[in-house]
């Protein structure tokens, strides 16, 4: 007891010791100054751990170490009492003995235990000072962070980063970490962050680290880890892996055979080698592989990491190939497909026959890249050429044939809220599948004021009685041996019942859409024209190869001749040659222009809801018309707003016209222009689609004056970025 006393005494002096420096004053003597050593910060925690500890209650293997001496006493008790009843002598030297140990063992254990404590301390204490050394120099940066995001302590390497940042927050020092990075209300999982700091990415892990014995507050007072890894060289060497991936790109020449015959015979090799010289050229600056596959085709091989200064200058290969002029009347156009983003090259190759496919489907003359899932359209402005030849209708609709006739049953259907063009093609299907004996039905949910009229002439006649099916009618036709046609679309969710094409395999589409990205797949034909004027005009021309000989009825022959004049303007725009071809067949079939003309009248309340839609247009940076046409009373609102679009486009000055319509709890979109600005451009940026100078779109949850807004935004912004 006084050897610990003397120590304790001596601990005491030792903290609390004055010490007297000496120092010299200006006259050269020396002064004697008193000053207090008061201890360090680290040693106040040291004594003051240390002093605890020893107070403290010794637990675990530790605590039976040290009793194990008097758990062994218990041991020998039954033996010293035994002894008492057979050797008195031998039990009274086995008790002193017995005695003499228990009080040495006891001794031992009260006042040897400081001694001992105090060693683990001592050893605690220095093993705690060797770790804070290796935390504190360790490459991996490291600190201690509060709940509330303030940084308590950091190792170098974090110093190093923040620049002795202090006690700042962690949000002020890395803008990019906010405070759900640090949220530990799941503490199953370990959050973390990634941020850019100074030009390096770092990936920051979280882990609570409780600062209380007693586990049933470690959830209340607790601080934050935080471990930064730097993966700046991880990044570059994955974004340098990406961007030496191959691209895979397919180029055809649109109007190849056309071109050359707009020239002399002379000069055609010339035009040739212009071209391919124009083509290897632009790509060559990309260090792409270009190889010619055919007279009018290429495949091209590019590193990914140029298909972005690809995209960003629009494939300006698309308009300097139409520069190439040598006397060639019809400028040289091309389609570009990219795959990208395919996990093996084969599946990149796929993805470019995709691509060039959905170009050609749009009409030439642009750029598509299949990134993955995502597709990006670019060009596409010009409109497109109708082609003189009918060889693609013919083989089309042998195709056809040989298709219905494997099948019992045909159902056919066109758009939702479907219009005269969309009856009319249809109503050109059914007689194609009558003529060779096949049940037809046409599916129609919606009858609008637009086909009304010409559903009573068809119902009058008795073959088209039962014909007329709603959705629920068709999922009960549906079976394995039933062919589906959809005509006048080809976007799934746009046809009248999805539900159906998924039925069968046998689905066929007939459309004279510019594709988009979303469209039926799979379908076993499928025969797209843009150039078209028409879905019925496409079919008009199939009836004249499906069957020699085939009869089309007066009523029928109206239908598609209707549906021609509907989405021709009475023949004023997207007429070809192939038109008027298609409309003389039709006249010789019976159709009669003058009964066509009278289902165009509308009733006096469309007439003044389109006089009112013309009358409230706005006219917006000086070329553009926007107007809200009113639906209340309407049958069909989008009908008349389609005609409204149309009307505006008479105004002079007015290059496109937009009309907005509230019909089913949406906004349908009318966009029309006079051929010198692609609204089906505009269109797509809000998800709808159509031709270059027809098209539409549907927006949902938003009301008609922020409809309005959002196509005025549209339009300035692709205007001010030269995309249409």
């Amino acid at each position: 007891m006084a050897e610990l006393k003397e120590d304790r005494i001596k601990t005491e002096k030792k903290n609390h010791k004055k010490s007297v420096e000496k120092e010299e004053t200006p006259d050269g003597k020396k002064n004697e100054r008193h000053k207090d050593r008061r201890p360090d910060v680290r040693t106040v925690g040291k004594i003051s751990g240390s002093y605890s500890l020893m107070h403290a209650r010794l637990r675990g293997h530790t605590a039976f170490y040290l009793k194990m001496p008097i758990y062994f006493a218990v041991v020998f008790i039954p033996l010293v009492c035994y002894t008492w009843f057979d050797d008195r002598k031998l039990s009274f030297i086995l008790s002193a003995a017995f005695l003499v140990y228990v009080i040495v063992s006891v001794s031992l254990y009260f006042f040897e235990k400081r001694k001992y404590v105090k060693e683990l301390v001592d050893f605690a204490a220095d093993y705690s000072q060797v770790q804070k050394e290796l935390i504190k120099g360790i490459e991996l940066p490291y600190g201690l962070i509060d709940s509330d995001g303030k940084l308590l302590w950091c190792n170098a390497a974090l110093e190093d980063i923040t620049g002795h940042a202090g006690l700042k927050k962690i949000y002020d020092i890395f803008p990019d970490i906010k405070q759900e990075d640090i949220d530990f209300s799941d503490t199953q999982t370990r959050p973390s962050a990634y941020i850019n700091h100074e030009d390096m990415f770092y990936r920051i892990d979280f882990a609570k680290v409780p600062v209380v014995v007693d586990d049933s507050q470690a959830d209340e007072e607790y601080l934050i880890a935080m471990y930064m890894f730097d993966e700046t060289e991880l990044r570059r060497l994955g974004k340098e892996n990406v961007e030496q991936r191959m691209v895979a790109g397919l180029i055809y020449l649109d109007n190849y055979d056309d071109a050359l015959q707009s020239v002399e015979d002379v000069r055609r090799s010339l035009l040739i080698a212009l071209i391919d010289r124009k083509i290897n050229k632009y790509f060559a600056t990309y260090n792409a592989v270009v190889r010619k596959l055919e007279k009018d085709k290429y495949f091209i091989a590019i590193k990914q990491k140029y298909v972005a200064a690809l995209q960003s200058n629009k494939f300006s290969i698309l308009d300097e190939v139409k520069t190439v002029n040598i006397g060639n009347e019809m400028a040289v156009t091309i389609s570009i497909g990219l795959g990208v983003g395919g996990d093996e090259y084969t599946q990149n190759c796929e993805y470019s026959r995709i691509a060039i496919d959905l170009a050609l489907g749009r009409g030439g003359d642009q750029a598509v890249v299949k990134d993955g899932e995502k597709i990006y359209f670019y060009g596409g402005k010009s409109k497109q050429v109708e082609k003189n030849t009918r060889v693609k209708a013919r083989v089309k609709a042998h195709a056809l044939r040989e298709l219905l006739e494997s099948k019992d049953k045909v159902i056919i259907m066109g758009h939702k809220i479907g219009d005269i063009d969309s009856l009319g093609s249809a109503i050109g299907v059914f007689r194609a599948a009558r003529t060779i004996n096949k049940q037809a039905y046409i599916v129609i949910n919606e009858i609008t004021s637009s086909i009304r009229p010409m559903l009573d002439i068809l119902k009058a006649d008795e073959e088209y009685e039962d014909i007329f099916v709603d959705s629920d009618g068709a999922k009960e036709l549906i079976d394995i041996n039933t062919a589906i046609v959809v005509v006048d679309v080809s976007r799934p969710s746009y046809v009248e019942c999805p539900e159906i094409l998924s039925k069968t395999k046998d689905v066929v589409v007939l459309d004279h859409h510019r594709r988009s990205s979303d469209i039926i797949e799979n379908a076993s034909l499928s025969y797209i024209e843009p150039y078209a004027s028409s879905a019925s005009e496409m079919v008009a021309e199939i009836l004249q190869y499906f069957y020699d000989g085939i009869k089309i009825r007066n009523s029928e022959a109206e239908a598609m001749y209707a549906g021609i004049m509907v989405d021709t303007n009475n023949f004023t725009k997207n007429t070809g040659v192939r038109t008027f071809e298609a409309a003389a067949f039709l006249r010789k079939c019976g159709a009669d222009v003058v009964r066509v003309r009278q289902l165009f009248r509308d009733s006096m309340d469309d007439f003044k809801a389109k006089a009112k839609a013309i009358s409230s247009a706005e006219v917006f940076e000086e070329k553009y018309a926007i107007s809200i046409c009113p639906s209340e009373g309407l049958d069909s609102p989008t009908v008349v707003g389609a005609q409204a679009a149309n009307e505006l486009l008479n105004i002079r000055g007015i290059r496109a016209s937009f009309v907005l319509t509230e019909h089913n709890s949406k906004i349908y979109i009318s966009a029309r222009s006079m051929g010198d600005l692609s609204v089906q451009l505009i269109m797509e940026r809000l998800g709808g689609g159509g031709h270059l100078d027809t098209a539409g779109a549907q927006l949902e949850n938003v009301s008609l004056n922020e409809a309005k807004q959002i196509v005025k935004d549209t339009v300035i912004g692709m205007l001010e970025a030269k995309e249409v």
